[in-house]
């Protein structure tokens, strides 16, 4: 390659993202120099967290900058090499996503172990969002036998991880979604009670005839209305994975506050949130026991693909309007 496209930042959004946010550029990329590797990349993930770094404000991940190209999880294939580890044909994965290709030291990428997947695995559910999925399940949430698991946003790349893990260890599960196709997929993958929020004039109602002896584990991608119904339908001692609250993120302050929160108080409940970077001791053992689920057929991926760089802010965008099933790509 000699030359790359990627999406900059072009301002900085205020409430829910637009696509003047972004802008499509052509670089130069430089020849590798010693120690170094040139990557095309073939497939990249647009993630709810990303609209945080998109604020100029402090968080665990530094903002985006005004004018440079964005970052997030890629794949591709080493076109050229100057450096002994990687050879010219290899996979890998990097952060130098939201571009189709770059120059960057060898220790800037990793090869990849495809363990019998495809490549776009590592984006989805053998990635970030199946080991944040698998930690928070059982890490974070300490899931114990005879659990009953309700999971928000469970049609998406975490949730239904979370969804299908719960299964394969034998639990009951609960999960809500927003219309009849996420509905139907949830049933696909085993869930025991899908609720379509969209359709339930009532969350709180729907998951206590979804649950009427209550709920063990909570595993939080939403916020607002269901944090809410999972406080009110909590049994003591019930624990809480915060994972994420996407219908948050474009508030332009605090938004309002949760009611029930005093049940935690008077349930002894557990309420955690985490960062699956600060959990990689577990990659190796969720790879291990993922990739015998799938090759034994009892775990199944689903992906919502758009194609072209072009289309990135899009699909992004599109996060925000439910039009994901599954995990969101780009393929490059």
């Amino acid at each position: 390659m000699t030359t790359s496209r990627e999406i900059r930042l072009k301002s900085r959004p205020v409430g829910v993202p637009t696509a003047d946010n972004f802008e499509l550029a052509s670089v130069e990329l430089p020849d590798p120099g010693p120690g170094e590797v040139q990557v095309r990349n073939t497939w990249m993930t647009v993630d709810p967290y990303m609209r945080g770094r998109m604020n100029d404000a402090p968080s665990y991940v530094p903002p985006f900058q005004l004018g440079e190209a964005l970052q997030g999880g890629a794949v591709g294939e080493v076109t050229r090499s100057n450096d002994p580890s990687l050879k010219e044909g290899d996979l890998v994965s990097s952060f130098f996503g939201w571009r189709e290709g770059f120059t960057a030291p060898a220790q800037a990428v990793q090869k990849l172990d495809a363990h019998g997947l495809p490549a776009e695995a590592f984006l989805g559910f053998a990635g970030m969002p199946g080991l944040t999925a698998y930690v928070g399940l059982l890490r974070i949430a300490e899931l114990k036998d005879g659990d009953v698991v309700f999971v928000s946003g469970a049609a998406g790349a975490v949730g239904s991880v979370v969804c299908q893990i719960a299964k394969l260890k034998g639990h009951t599960v609960i999960g809500s979604a927003g219309g009849a196709d996420k509905v139907a997929f949830l049933k696909e993958i085993g869930v025991d009670h899908a609720i379509d929020y969209k359709a339930e004039p009532d969350l709180t109602a729907a998951l206590m005839r979804a649950a009427p002896g209550g709920i063990d584990v909570y595993f939080e991608n939403v916020g607002g209305a269901h944090m809410e119904a999972a406080l009110m339908a909590a049994k003591p001692f019930g624990r809480f994975a915060l994972c994420g609250m996407i219908s948050q993120y474009n508030n332009t302050d605090l938004g309002e506050g949760v009611r029930g929160l005093v049940m935690a108080v008077g349930k002894s409940l557990k309420l955690q949130g985490f960062i699956v970077s600060n959990h990689q001791d577990m990659q190796v053992q969720f790879l291990k026991d993922l990739s015998g689920w799938v090759a034994s057929g009892k775990f199944k991926g689903r992906e919502t693909v758009r194609e072209g760089i072009e289309n990135a802010p899009a699909a992004f965008l599109g996060l925000f309007k439910g039009e994901n099933l599954g995990k969101m790509l780009v393929k490059l």
